[in-house]
């Protein structure tokens, strides 16, 4: 006799232990046996397929085809849609300031001071707390910003369009590491980084794109993602990239001390391709929001304090609290009990094909996931399970070349109970220390369950 085990390995290892060959199968209910999520899947996988599948494919094909070019560097009040005189765009889904969490209310005040609406961080707390400079989300005005960066209407922005999809995204130019706003800091130093990037930085890019502009964006990207760059946590290669095909440009800057702190800027920041890659996915989201009828995620951000998803063809967040940050490596003299919950928009990457998708190819971030590449193939392998499809541009070495998982189907989330992985730092959780250090963030399978729910009752 010869046996198949389904599910309960206990049960295949006693038909083992009486020397019986068995073949042991991993089964286990879908959604856990979540009744109402079953019904919701039974309805989505069934006769409602036919027209999703469709809607999926061609969310698909405007993430897998659509070409993010950067044409402009500008101040974000010239460019973002929507966005008010005295309002800052925030990470995540919409908050109120008494919800912010430690590290996005310094970077706040931060911002609110380097617009000059306050004299100081105490005075930019009371304009907060009592309304008088409102908060949006960057998500529903064309923008994602990293970490806890809080973006004022003076600050330059990367302007990014999709010409396919006859989109134009927005994120924030790097503020670089250390000292700085938006790893939850509200220092003096800070806040001068802040009129750097608005005095120096920004117009200086804006000369360089003007001058060696458009440019492909994903192009660099998937060349750093076959140096090793997962474009998320890792973006040394395509960092470099893009400042190799900027210094053509570089000798017509002015020749003034300004240029040269501008140079130094450039060579100390290893994410300065982070902000532009994101601006780029996003571009291809906003495309892919445009489908309807479909059962693809085209959002995903986290504020610190809650973690939102959204899908194709809605404007609707579905929301729960913001993970831990976990699979982590921290600074020395820091753990667990000093990190703040995962905060920033850049899991529009992940959506795209990069960060968790690539992690497969990134010996880098493999060092926060137990040390091996095995460990960081797990980690794309289980993005696999829940993507409807495989990117065609980024291309995984080690994985004889196959393209990165491309596209979350919320079905196939909820059905598994595999929820996205994420590639992202950690901010100190109350002391406005920065950064303490990375790791993996898993998305909380509440909010897709909440969204598969919503197409059922559509």
């Amino acid at each position: 006799m010869s046996v198949v085990n389904l599910g309960l390995s206990v049960l295949g290892e006693a038909v083992a232990a009486q020397g019986t060959a068995v073949v042991q199968v991993d089964w286990r209910p879908p959604a856990g046996g979540d009744a109402p999520a079953v019904r919701a899947l039974t309805d989505l996988y069934g006769l409602r397929s036919v027209d999703i599948d469709q809607a999926n494919a061609e969310v698909l094909r405007r993430l897998d085809t659509g070409v993010p070019m950067l044409v402009d560097v500008r101040a974000a009040a010239d460019v973002v849609p929507g966005l008010g005189d005295r309002t800052l765009l925030h990470p995540g889904p919409p908050i109120a300031w008494d919800d912010v969490c430690d590290p996005l209310r310094r970077s706040m005040r931060a911002a609110v001071v380097a617009e000059g609406w306050a004299p100081d961080v105490d005075e930019a707390d009371t304009l907060l707390s009592t309304g008088r400079v409102a908060l949006a989300a960057a998500n529903e005005h064309s923008t994602v910003v990293p970490m806890a960066t809080a973006l004022g209407p003076s600050m330059p922005v990367w302007v990014v369009e999709n010409a396919a999809g006859g989109t134009r995204a927005f994120a924030p130019i790097g503020q670089g590491s250390g000292d700085v706003a938006w790893m939850g800091r509200e220092s003096p130093a800070a806040i001068v980084r802040l009129g750097f990037l608005r005095d120096i930085a920004g117009p200086r890019l804006a000369r360089i794109v003007a001058r060696i502009g458009p440019v492909d964006v994903f192009a660099l990207a998937a060349q750093g993602v076959q140096m090793g760059d997962d474009v998320h946590m890792r973006t040394q290669a395509s960092t470099n990239l893009l400042i190799r095909s900027m210094l053509p440009a570089i000798p017509t800057l002015p020749d003034d001390a300004a240029t040269v702190a501008f140079c130094e800027y450039l060579s100390a920041n290893h994410l300065f391709f982070l902000t532009l890659a994101m601006a780029g996915a996003k571009s291809l989201t906003l495309a892919a929001e445009q489908v309807e009828g479909s059962t693809m995620v085209t959002t995903m951000a986290r504020n610190g304090t809650t973690y939102g998803v959204r899908l194709a063809g809605s404007d609707r967040w579905f929301r729960a609290p913001a993970p831990p940050v976990e699979d982590a490596l921290f600074h020395p003299g820091y753990g667990p009990a000093d990190a703040g919950l995962d905060i920033g928009d850049s899991a529009v990457l992940e959506l795209v094909g990069l960060g968790g998708p690539a992690t497969a190819g990134s010996p880098a971030v493999a060092a926060f996931l137990g040390g091996s590449m095995a460990d960081a193939a797990r980690v794309t392998e289980a993005m696999r399970r829940i993507c409807a499809g495989e990117s065609s541009r980024f291309k995984l070495p080690t994985m004889d070349f196959r393209g990165t998982p491309l596209g979350v189907d919320v079905r196939r989330v909820v059905e598994t109970g595999v929820t996205p992985k994420v590639n992202t730092g950690i901010l100190h959780a109350h002391a406005g220390l920065g950064q303490v250090g990375a790791g993996v963030a898993t998305a909380p399978a509440a909010a897709f369950r909440d969204a598969l729910l919503s197409l059922q009752a559509d």
